[in-house]
Formats: structure tokens, sequence, C-alpha cells
């Protein structure tokens, strides 16, 4: 006799992929014989499952491929595999990836940044020399990332709204494996287009910033460290069959224009009200621009 409940939590397949116990699977033998899956988010921040089948009988898998979710915080309802009534119940054996960034779409190449230093400002752009420690102690072979000359305890603000997903200080602290990057001194948000935005060098001066908050473009992160006279910049996110991250170089607003900041060259810093609204609701700009 079918059992009526049935749940599979898959956490550890693939070393690099599946962060342990951030997120759970779940597939449970309805009434009807249909398997329902449903998702945890153990975590406070939105994550990104892959579900991949390497084998189905009885049933057919009808979701778009390859199956990308968005898991928010909490229970999230998935996918039914229906039972075809001419059959048994359905039986499948498949695997499940978590990334912290969308796996499989494309950064908005085009989206107009601010830069993220008080308006009226000139902004000089640095070279960056490396992105050494932003792995441990891999070195990515390709990056890319943006540098600003500023001063200690300059204000910093952010250059695209996004959901905040790590705030790191001095030191780093707990399993490794959850973190976002092995920076200190780094905030990090998760912006609408799935790609991830590190800002480094950056403290939380006015401890307001709690994780799984929204931040829009042009609200302040914080202040430039004491020891730091640079603040970079890099955005990025994960390949879905690759452990190489895919590094965006952003285009940033300045004098009314909106183009890639050249090494050396100096730019007005301006946050323009409809760059600020831009991925804001009706009701968020009623709230926040004024």
């Amino acid at each position: 006799m079918m059992k009526e409940y049935f749940s599979f939590f898959l956490l550890l397949l693939i070393p690099g992929f599946v962060i342990a116990q951030l997120a759970e699977v779940q597939a449970n033998y309805n009434s009807m014989g249909d398997v329902d899956f449903v998702a945890y988010n153990n975590t406070r921040v939105p994550l990104f499952l892959n579900i991949d089948f390497a084998d189905l009988e009885n049933t057919t898998f009808n979701e778009p491929l390859p199956y990308i979710r968005l898991l928010q915080p909490g229970f999230n309802t998935l996918f039914t595999l229906q039972r075809d009534n001419q059959s048994g119940v359905p039986r499948f054996n498949h695997q499940i990836k978590i990334f912290k960034s969308n796996p499989w779409s494309l950064g908005d190449l085009d989206f107009p940044y601010l830069i993220p230093l008080s308006p009226g400002k000139t902004a000089l752009i640095i070279d960056v020399q490396s992105l050494a420690g932003f792995l441990d102690m891999k070195v990515p072979e390709s990056w890319s990332a943006t540098g600003f000359l500023v001063a200690p305890g300059q204000d910093v603000y952010a250059s695209r709204t996004g959901i905040i997903v790590e705030v790191t200080g001095a030191s780093r602290h707990g399993d490794s494996q959850t973190w976002y990057h092995h920076w200190n001194n780094a905030i990090t948000l998760l912006q609408a287009d799935g790609t991830l935005i590190c800002y480094r060098n950056i403290v939380d001066s006015d401890k307001k910033l709690k994780i799984g908050e929204k931040l829009f473009a042009g609200q302040k992160l914080g202040n430039v460290v004491p020891s730091a006279n640079e603040l970079i910049i890099v955005i990025y996110q994960h390949s879905l069959n690759s452990p190489e991250l895919r590094f965006i170089i952003p285009q940033f607003v300045s004098n009314n224009d909106t183009g890639v900041l050249l090494t050396s060259q100096e730019y007005q810093v301006v946050h323009p009200r409809e760059i600020r609204a831009k991925e804001m609701t009706s009701r968020e700009r009623r709230r926040y621009l004024k």
C-alpha cells in the first residue's frame, strides 16, 4: 500500500553549489497519488533553487527548463508531479542546487547605477589591481570591479536598489560556506536582476542596516572605514553549471549621461530622482522620494 505522505530532504549534494541547511526541498505524495514539491528557505534572505530530474517514471515534469525558482524566506510552494492515470505511482530521482544569486539570468548590462558618493561631489575613478581575498585564496580568472578614491569616514550610498544579504565588520565568524565572499568591512545586496553587489571598505556606522531589508538607490549605506582611501564595488552572479562567477561591468549615471567609468577620470556625482525611483513601487516613491 502506498504511503500517503512521503518527504525527501536533500541538503548536501554537490559541494560548491549547495550550502548546508540554508534550504530544504520536500516532496509529498498527496491523496490523488500526485507529488507536491515545496521548499523551506531557512535564511532571512532570498535564495535561488535549481531542481534537475535525472529519472522520471509514471509522470512528466512540465515546468520550463532549467528549473530556477526564487525562494523567499520561509515556506515556498513549487510544483506538482501529476500521476499518469494509466500507470503506477510517480517515481523520480532528482538533484538540487542552491545559489545565492540567480545562476541563469543575464545581469542587466544597461542598468543606470548611481555613483555611490554624495551628490554634488566629484568622484575620481581608480584602477582596482586585484580581487585577492574575495573568494578566500582563489582569484577568479576573469573579473571586473570599479574603484573610487575616497576619504576615511566619507558617506557611501546605494548605487541600486537591493535586498541586504550580508554586512561584515572587521572580522568574520561562523561557517564560511554561508558567506557571500571572504572580504571584511563589506556590505552585499541582492539586486532585482539576480546579481549581487558588494561594497568593500565600508562600515554600517549608524547600525541601521538589517539583513533581509530592502535598501533603495540613493539611500545611505554607511561610511568608508577609517583605514581606507578606496571604495570598491563588485557586481557578480553565480553560474548554473560552472563554479566560476560571472562579473558585470556596470554603467553609472553622471551629468545626465550613462556609461562605463574610466580609470583616472573625474565624474560629477548626481542622484537623479528618476533613477532612484526606477525600481520603486508607487507607494515606495511617495514614502522615500521627497
